[in-house]
C-alpha cells in the first residue's frame, strides 16, 4: 500500500502542484489522494466478506470447538483495514499536498 501510494503521488505531482497555484488546500489535495485509496479499500472489504464467510465457515466445521462467525468480526477487520490505508496512504499525500509547487512545475 506505501509502494503505491508513493508511486501514485509521484505520478500526480504536476497535477497536485497546479491545483496548489490555483489555491487548493493541503487538506482539500490530501482528502482528493486518499479519497481514492480508500474507496478501493471499501470495495474490496466489500467484496471479500462473503467469500471470507463461506471458507471461514467451512473451515471451522472440521474443530470439535467452534465459534460462531459474526458480522462483528468482519466489520471490525475492514475498520482495521481501513485505518491501516488511511495512515499509509495519508502520509504520502500530505507529503505532496504540502511540497512547494514551483518544484514540480519547474521542468513543464
Amino acid at each position: 500500500m506505501f509502494g503505491l501510494a508513493s508511486f501514485t503521488a509521484e505520478q500526480r505531482t504536476k497535477e497536485v502542484g497546479i491545483r496548489k497555484v490555483l489555491g487548493a488546500t493541503a487538506s482539500g489535495l490530501a482528502y482528493s489522494l486518499s479519497k481514492e485509496f480508500l474507496m478501493k479499500v471499501f470495495i474490496a472489504n466489500i467484496l471479500a466478506w462473503p467469500a471470507a464467510y463461506f471458507l471461514m465457515k467451512y473451515w471451522l466445521q472440521d474443530f470439535a470447538y467452534r465459534i460462531d462467525l459474526s458480522i462483528g468480526i468482519f466489520i471490525l477487520s475492514g475498520l482495521a483495514a481501513l485505518c491501516s490505508a488511511l495512515l499509509t496512504v495519508s502520509y504520502q499525500s500530505v507529503k505532496a499536498a504540502t511540497a512547494n509547487p514551483v518544484n514540480s512545475l519547474r521542468y513543464e
